[in-house]
């Protein structure tokens, strides 16, 4: 196994001749692709990784410098593609990791067929004529309560993000994931990711992407989805899902896992 490859705990299943990359986002690991990969695994080499934070990797290997900013996160990303061979991938990017891959397919869009973005923001902050969410007070207010008691802060989050009750199975996931990362660099990630702005370079994409998002997100409003589609490069086409919450692929599987499937066996323009 490869330096990259072991550090981002990447794992390999199927074999088909087609590679599907799926990225996670903010507080949660690659298992949060749980209910999507046994319907991808029999038709294509499925890779999953965990981006550098995520709990489940080596906090030692965090640097707070190169994760300041997305590209940190895209560098790994076309990292893991070199050590794994990977000529040609589609990637499936929840999230930030939606931006990450807009970013890296930027330099290197030979790699990249096609990208599949679900619940994903090219900025969180409201701004003259644009409406991401979030004022900076807000985000203010929410990396205060990070800092002051992280696992408060996570119980209260979890709930919010995934859009469902204290009880459900999605929130107790990703209140688990959430948890497991260290405070000061899940803070720090949070403040990346919320203080990022892709808006000027989507025109630089040339990739096709496929824009997925619910209906309802407290992270995402759906107008983020429809700037994205407006403003970028190549095609692009947007489906806005009956779904609540951010991470829908574990809240909602029933209704986002047939959409997603839908997105990765058809292309645009067919």
């Amino acid at each position: 196994m490869g330096v990259v490859e072991e550090a981002h705990n990447a794992k390999i299943l199927g074999s088909g001749q087609q590679v599907i990359v799926l990225a996670h986002g903010f507080g949660t690991d690659q298992s949060v692709w749980k209910h999507l990969v046994p319907h991808l695994v029999d038709e294509y080499t499925v890779i999953l990784y965990d981006n550098m934070g995520a709990g489940t990797t080596n906090p030692d290997y965090f640097d707070f410098s190169r994760y300041s900013t997305l590209e940190g996160f895209a560098y790994d990303l076309l990292a893991i593609l070199e050590e794994l061979h990977v000529e040609s991938c589609i990637f499936v990017g929840h999230s930030v990791s939606g931006m990450v891959g807009v970013i890296a397919s930027i330099s290197r869009p030979d790699l990249f067929s096609k990208i599949v973005m679900l619940s994903a923001s090219p900025r969180y902050l409201n701004d003259v004529d644009y409406y991401g969410g979030f004022e900076q007070e807000d985000l203010d207010q929410l990396f205060e309560a990070m800092q002051n008691n992280y696992k408060a802060w996570c119980s209260g989050f979890a709930p919010l993000a995934v859009g469902g009750d204290m009880d459900s199975i999605a929130v107790q996931e990703f209140s688990r994931t959430l948890f497991n990362m260290r405070p000061d660099i899940a803070l720090s990630v949070a403040q990346t990711i919320f203080h990022s702005d892709m808006r000027a370079i989507l025109h630089m994409v040339t990739v096709p992407c496929h824009i997925l998002q619910s209906m309802k997100d407290l992270a995402v409003p759906v107008v983020a989805s429809e700037h994205l589609h407006q403003n970028l490069g190549g095609e692009s086409i947007v489906e806005v899902m009956s779904s609540d919450g951010h991470l829908p692929q574990l809240s909602s599987p029933d209704i986002v896992i047939p959409v997603l499937l839908k997105h990765i066996r058809f292309n645009i323009a067919a």
